[in-house]
Formats: C-alpha cells, sequence, structure tokens
C-alpha cells in the first residue's frame, strides 16, 4: 500500500512539475505577445527639411490607425543609422538606397530599406554667377564628402560636360580624367555646403539642406538632377523589423494619397513623390 501511495505522490509531483514548466512557457509567450501587442509608439529619426515636415502630416494619419509617432530629429547622416542598428529608433527617414548600401558595408550595420517616398533633386548653386556659363577657369566648386552623394554630384558635373571620370562606382575627385576648366572640387560635410557659398564659386547641394538655407531648387539652383534619378529617399529600419505590424502601418501612411497630396503642394515640385 506504501509503494503504491508513493508511486502515485512521485507521479503527481511529476505532473506538477510538467505542468509547472508548460504554465511558466505559456506565461512568458503570452507575456511576450502582449510586450509585442503594446507596441503603440513608433520612433522615427529625421533631418529637419523636408523629412520632419513630412513626417508631422504624416502623425495625424498614423493616430487614426493607432499609433503614436515620435520624431527624433538629426543633422547628419551617420547617427540615425546607428540608433536604428543598436535599438534606440524604430526607423529613420532621410537617406537613398545607395547611400545605405554602402553605409551597411562600411558600418556592418545590419538596415534594409521598406519603402521609397520622395526624390530631392541635387542642384547646383551660386552666390557668384548667374548662370554656368559664366564659370571660370580655375572656379572652385564644392561638394558632399560622404562616397554615395559625392559621385552623385559630380555626375551633375558630368552632365554638363565639365568634368570626365573613370570607370568607377563611387566617383572621387581621384578618379577625374579630364577637367578642361581646371575646377577646384572641395569636398565639405553636406551640411556645411550652402554656408560656404559666399566662399565658393558654386556648390552641389542636397535638397533638405537648400530648403533648410532658403534656397529653392527649381528657382535658385542654376542646375537639377534628372526627377529620374535613382536617389529616391526611403524609410529605413533594423533588418527583421520590416514585417512588424507598426512599421507596415508606417510604411502604408507615408505612401498613401494623403501624403503624395502634401508633397505635391507643399513643396510645388522642388520635392516629387517616389511612390
Amino acid at each position: 500500500m506504501l509503494k503504491n501511495i508513493l508511486k502515485f505522490t512521485i507521479a503527481g509531483a511529476l505532473a506538477l512539475g510538467i505542468t509547472a514548466c508548460t504554465d511558466t512557457k505559456e506565461s512568458k509567450k503570452s507575456v511576450d505577445e502582449k510586450v509585442e501587442a503594446k507596441q503603440t509608439t513608433i520612433k522615427i529619426g529625421a533631418t529637419p527639411v523636408p523629412h520632419v515636415e513630412i513626417l508631422e502630416a504624416v502623425k495625424p494619419l498614423l493616430k487614426a490607425k493607432g499609433y503614436d509617432l515620435e520624431i527624433v530629429e538629426f543633422t547628419d547622416y551617420v547617427t540615425p543609422n546607428i540608433a536604428v542598428n543598436e535599438g534606440e529608433l524604430d526607423a529613420n527617414f532621410f537617406q537613398h538606397l545607395p547611400y545605405l548600401t554602402e553605409f551597411n558595408k562600411n558600418k556592418n550595420t545590419n538596415l534594409v530599406k521598406t519603402v521609397n517616398v520622395h526624390l530631392e533633386p541635387m542642384g547646383l548653386y551660386s552666390n557668384k554667377i548667374k548662370a554656368l556659363s559664366e564659370l571660370k577657369d580655375g572656379a572652385t566648386i564644392a561638394v558632399p564628402n560622404d562616397p554615395t552623394n559625392e559621385s552623385r554630384a559630380l555626375d551633375i558635373l558630368v552632365k554638363e560636360g565639365l568634368l570626365k571620370f573613370k570607370d568607377v562606382d563611387f566617383k572621387t575627385v581621384v578618379d577625374i580624367v579630364e577637367n578642361p576648366k581646371n575646377l577646384k572640387i572641395e569636398e565639405l560635410d553636406a551640411p556645411q555646403l550652402p554656408r560656404v557659398l559666399d566662399e565658393v564659386d558654386a556648390a552641389i547641394i542636397n535638397t533638405n539642406y537648400a530648403l533648410a538655407a532658403d534656397l529653392n531648387p527649381l528657382k535658385d539652383a542654376l542646375v537639377i538632377e534628372s526627377k529620374d534619378s535613382p536617389y529616391a529617399n526611403i524609410v529605413v529600419v533594423k533588418k527583421g523589423n520590416e514585417n512588424k505590424e507598426y512599421i507596415k502601418a508606417l510604411d502604408e501612411v507615408i505612401n498613401s494619397s494623403e501624403i503624395k497630396k502634401f508633397i505635391r503642394e507643399k513643396y510645388q515640385g522642388s520635392i516629387v513623390e517616389a511612390f
């Protein structure tokens, strides 16, 4: 009889132990699911113009879907990518795909594009000349110093017949093979370019920085990048998060007809939608 009681006691204890383990696993799963379900705030990094302005228009549309959008402003092209990669931000919105590809390669980050949003045609600006034909021999032209934007800026000079380059993926000054006007190319951080217009003969400036300096690409640029450029600005997240419900909601809103209308009315062609 005692042996039977012991058998039942041990069996019961084992059953309780198995049940307890199962309950613990189920509870952890339930907690994890609740944590995932609680993601109702989307934290996104962006440069000021036009990215933050577009995101401000996105805010009420996302709110209607049950999400709060927290916008964190940056003035450089490195920190917002590091912040997304380290999980401090859910997403960012400031760059194009060629820049992202090069950044991932150089910084060993694991970031991916979700959707195209808009194109900012890069332009050549000057406070010293009124037309490109006035550009003198030996003139200095400032360009962005990050690899993709520098190459993109130099492509504008190629298209205007001012320079020729070796056949390389990303052009730099060392790749120049023909320079008939002996132009001097000055490589600077992109945010600095509007500030040096009085010091150089011309500068090729990203539209977000041009707009922030009250320069209108359609009115003020002597030369502007073609609208068929592959450099659309994109939403970026850490790989593995692109199918999260809150990211899908963000992508849907930022590619909505309401945001397309906002871009067209707000920027009057100086920025164009890319979706």
